[in-house]
């Protein structure tokens, strides 16, 4: 089988028969249904792809529809003029590296439509004549894709004067789709974010969003159905590979790559581009997180005091979801419109939905990410840190943990911490996260909360931290409020450890333990 890994060319994907997904019922359904569409998607989940088969549908080659299930429901195969915008390729570090690629593209149509807008007119007075020339010399409608609309502003976080320019921007051009409405046959706009209407599309108020309707929830990506039905021999054959049954490579791919759902009724779906390089590569690899992690989520970490034990089981609403002001005053939505969060349960009655990491590779790969901005330690010496993390721990040398665990928080960046107390409780639940053991920062029992809970096979470490206070008080605070009673019947070992968090050092100081 031939994986289109990096291929976004529809075309070139069916004439060199690459494997594909059949999406295009999905493209059917729009096309009949209505004009205007958004969709968000996490990044490296088919978005791309899915805007190049829509250029190939509406420009009427049929040839490359053969066997898809468009191929009977659509009669018609009328050709339009498509104008197709893919906003990923640049950094915009300035308006003008924005300006200079919205006029090629409007260069490059003013040719082939011989628009007559003159070159000093504004960027969206350019933009309404060549729509008006497509229709003109085509006698058609015309078709509008823009793809990463919201890269520019996404790139500028941490810049709100930058970010509210290229918003004005964008604002602009975009708007222009509203008042070419008569010529217009089909629009869709598609990104990792929905920034809120006021922010971005407030000219554009006749967007569909699609992004968390049941009908459309598997558009991009892969369901469970289509795993068995498109890749169930590749599937036997990785199970050979690393001597497995192919049910237990089933559980694997699903626990390391499922768990996408992008609606509250909604089954789980796969990320694309990991499926098909684990396939590929016959090995359960983290792709996701190899091809990088956006700079606007490392500036919006540094900003928040967040609670990195809230990302497991955080409540949101579907407000709070759908949309993001340009001035972000919440991780939450960012991290789940970006794919790190997903929606894993839903209140009718409360009309709340409950998110967590989707799979196993983005709680790994997103903790990974955490370590060098919130420790002392790099990203290549990680792995070796948490090794000796885990077999302290197992083997029960809680001196030698702590001893770790202050290093790792030497020469932590001032502005990191903002709150130290909270800091230090985040930097715990990253390494036991990432350690795999079972972790709840904060713990509540009946006469208080547990400020770090670690389990392995034979111990159970209890800590509290304090800052201000000393390590014999956060001790005795332990054995006071008995918070190691929930486990007297556990045969496993107990270990209280109170720690002191020093103002002055901004580091764990000493600590005391008792068994």
């Amino acid at each position: 089988m031939k994986y289109p890994i990096g291929i976004q060319q529809f075309e070139k994907l069916r004439e060199e028969g690459w494997v594909y997904v059949d999406k295009t019922i999905h493209i059917h359904r729009m096309v009949s249904k209505g004009t205007y569409f958004f969709l968000s998607r996490p990044r490296r989940f088919g978005k791309s792809l899915l805007m190049s088969t829509i250029e190939t549908y509406f420009k009427g080659k049929k040839e490359f529809f053969k066997g898809l299930s468009i191929e009977k429901l659509e009669k018609d195969w009328i050709e339009h003029p498509v104008l197709h915008i893919d906003l990923n390729a640049e950094r915009y570090a300035t308006t003008d590296e924005l300006n200079n690629i919205l006029d090629t593209y409007l260069r490059e149509w003013e040719k082939l439509y011989g628009s007559e807008e003159g070159n000093n007119e504004s960027l969206s007075r350019r933009f309404l004549a060549v729509i008006k020339a497509a229709k003109q010399k085509t006698g058609r409608n015309v078709v509008v894709l823009i793809d990463e609309y919201d890269k520019p502003i996404l790139q500028a976080i941490g810049n709100e004067e930058l970010q509210i320019q290229l918003r004005n921007i964008l604002k602009a051009f975009y708007g222009t789709l509203k008042s070419a409405d008569g010529d217009l046959r089909f629009v869709l706009l598609t990104g990792v974010t929905k920034f809120s209407k006021i922010s971005v599309f407030s000219d554009l108020n006749n967007l569909e969003d699609i992004s968390m309707e049941d009908q459309y929830h598997d558009i991009c990506g892969i369901t469970e159905d289509e795993l068995h039905s498109v890749f169930d021999s590749e599937i036997a054959i990785m199970a050979e590979c690393n001597n497995q049954t192919k049910d237990e490579a089933y559980e694997e791919l699903r626990k390391r790559y499922d768990g996408y759902h992008f609606s509250a009724n909604a089954k789980g779906i796969y990320n694309p581009f990991s499926i098909l390089l684990a396939l590929k590569n016959k090995n359960y690899g983290s792709y996701w997180f190899s091809t990088g992690t956006p700079t606007y989520l490392v500036e919006l970490l540094k900003k928040f005091d967040f609670k990195l034990e809230n990302l497991s089981g955080y409540e949101a609403s579907a407000n709070t979801l759908d949309s993001i002001q340009l001035s972000v005053d919440n991780p939450i939505p960012v991290l789940y419109q970006s794919g790190y969060l997903t929606i894993k349960d839903y209140d009718k009655e409360f009309k709340l939905y409950t998110l967590d990491f989707p799979n196993e590779e983005v709680e790994e790969g997103f903790i990974n990410f955490l370590i060098p901005i919130y420790t002392s330690v790099s990203e290549t010496d990680s792995p070796a840190f948490i090794g000796n993390f885990v077999r302290e721990l197992r083997s029960g040398k809680v001196n030698d943990f702590m001893k770790r665990m202050q290093l790792m928080m030497a020469d932590t960046p001032y502005e990191i911490i903002k709150d130290l107390e909270s800091h230090y409780q985040n930097v715990m639940f990253i390494m036991t996260r990432l350690m795999g053991f079972y972790v709840q920062a904060e713990y509540r029992t009946s006469y208080g909360r547990i400020d770090l809970l670690i389990t392995t096979e034979n111990y159970i470490y209890v800590i509290e931290i304090k800052l201000n206070g000393t390590a014999e008080e956060a001790l005795a605070q332990i054995n006071d409020k008995e918070y190691t009673l929930p486990f007297t019947a556990d045969k496993r070992q107990v270990v209280k450890v109170g720690a002191h968090v020093s103002r002055e050092k901004r580091n764990l100081e000493n600590w005391v333990v008792e068994y």
